[in-house]
C-alpha cells in the first residue's frame, strides 16, 4: 500500500491567501489568511509582498499544528508566465526570475510560485504550479485578431475550467481526451473555452478584455467608441485600464461585484437590475454559440461552474438560450484548491511528469 502524500497548496489573492493541506486528495484543512489594504500599502510592487505572505502562512501552519517538516510538496496557484501547454510544472529558479520580476505582467498569482518556491527549497522538497492562468492551447487559425500589431492571447481559468471538464467528462463516463465540451468559468471574469478531446483549442482572453462582460471587467467592446474614449480626456492610461479590468461590467453599471446583492435586488423585482443581470446572461450565452461553431456542433456538453453557477435563476437564464446546442451540466463555485493538490499528487504518484518551464 501506498503511503500518504502531504501537499501544502498556497492560492494567493489580490487581498487573501487561500491555504490547504491535502493528504492525497482529501482535504485536512484549510485557511483564508486575510490581509487588509493597510498592511498592503507598504508594498510597490506584488512581488515584494511574498516574504510578508510567507510569514503569515508558517504562522498560521503553527497555530494549527502543521509541521513543514510533514510535507511532501508544495503547490502554488500559477502566475503569469509566458504561454505554456497545460500540465503540473516544477518551480524552477527561471520561472522564479519571471515571477519575481513580473516579466509577462502583475498579477496576486504570480505569488503563489514564489512562496511555494522558497518553503520548498527551505524543507528539501518539490513545488509544483499547476494549470496557471497562461496555458496556451490555442489552434493557430484563432490567433489572428483582424489586425497583425494584435495577436489573440490565451489567458484564462485554465486550473478551473481543466478541473471541471475533467469531472464532467468522468460523469459523461469518458475520458477527458475523448469529449468535445464548452467549459464556462464564471466569476469575478468569465472565461469560455472549447475543449476539444483534451485540449483548449480557443478561449476568451478573460483578463484582458474578450467575451461577455463580467461581474468587473468590461469584456468585449466596440472599438471605435473605445478609441474614441481612450482621446476624450476623461481618463489617463491606468485608470482606463481599471475602468476595463476591476471597475468594469456589473461595478461600472451598478458600482459593486456583490453578485450577492445584485441576485437579491433581482428578486426584490428591481427591473433596471433584472435587464441588467439577463445581458449579462445573453452574452455568455452568445459567446457559448460562438464556441460551439468552434467544435463545428460536435458537443457532448456544456459545463458551467464557478460562484456565478451558484445562481439558478442566472443558470436558467443561460440554459434557456443554449440547451439546444449540448446538454448543460452546472459545477457550482470552484475547486481549485483540490485541483492544485490533484494536480501536485499526479506528479508524487507517477501518473503524470512534472513539465519543465524554460
Amino acid at each position: 500500500m501506498l503511503e500518504s502524500d502531504l501537499i501544502l497548496v498556497i492560492n494567493p489573492g489580490s487581498t487573501s491567501t487561500k491555504i490547504a493541506l491535502f493528504e492525497d486528495d482529501r482535504q485536512r484543512f484549510s485557511q483564508s489568511i486575510d490581509h487588509s489594504e493597510k498592511d498592503l500599502l507598504p508594498f510597490h510592487q506584488i512581488s515584494d509582498q511574498h516574504g510578508f505572505r510567507k510569514d503569515h502562512i508558517e504562522a498560521t501552519l503553527r497555530e494549527n499544528a502543521v509541521s513543514l517538516q510533514s510535507i511532501d510538496a508544495v503547490v502554488g496557484r500559477g502566475g503569469l508566465l509566458h504561454p505554456i501547454p497545460s500540465g503540473a510544472y516544477l518551480v524552477n529558479t527561471r520561472m522564479v526570475e519571471d515571477l519575481g520580476n513580473a516579466a509577462w505582467g502583475e498579477h496576486a498569482s504570480n505569488l503563489g510560485g514564489l512562496i511555494a518556491y522558497d518553503i520548498a527549497k527551505e524543507m528539501g522538497i518539490p513545488a509544483f504550479i499547476v494549470d496557471p492562468v497562461v496555458v496556451d492551447e490555442m489552434e493557430p487559425v484563432a490567433r489572428f485578431s483582424g489586425i497583425p500589431e494584435i495577436e489573440r492571447r490565451s489567458i484564462f481559468h485554465a486550473l478551473n475550467q481543466k478541473a471541471m471538464a475533467r469531472k464532467a467528462a468522468d460523469d459523461l463516463g469518458k475520458a477527458y481526451t475523448e469529449v468535445n465540451l464548452i467549459v464556462v468559468h464564471m466569476g469575478g471574469g468569465i472565461s469560455v473555452g472549447a475543449h476539444q478531446k483534451g485540449r483548449v483549442v480557443d478561449v476568451n482572453n478573460a483578463l484582458n478584455g474578450e467575451g461577455p462582460f463580467t461581474p468587473e471587467r468590461a469584456g468585449g467592446l466596440p472599438a471605435a467608441q473605445l478609441v474614441d474614449l481612450c482621446f476624450s480626456g476623461q481618463y489617463t492610461k491606468d485608470a482606463l485600464k481599471k475602468h476595463l479590468v476591476g471597475r468594469g461590467g456589473m461595478v461600472a453599471y451598478l458600482g459593486t461585484n456583490d453578485m450577492r446583492k445584485v441576485e437579491s435586488q433581482v428578486h426584490n423585482g428591481d427591473e433596471k437590475v433584472t435587464l441588467l443581470y439577463r445581458a449579462m446572461a445573453y452574452q455568455v450565452a452568445k459567446e457559448i454559440g460562438i464556441y460551439a461553431t468552434v467544435l463545428k456542433g460536435s458537443v457532448d456538453a456544456i459545463v458551467l461552474t464557478g460562484g456565478l453557477a451558484c445562481d439558478k435563476g442566472f443558470i436558467e437564464w443561460i440554459t434557456g438560450y443554449v440547451q439546444w446546442i449540448a446538454r448543460v451540466m452546472v459545477y457550482p463555485g470552484e475547486e481549485e484548491m483540490a485541483a492544485l493538490a490533484l494536480g501536485a499528487l499526479r506528479v508524487l504518484r507517477g501518473k503524470e511528469k512534472a513539465k519543465i518551464y524554460t
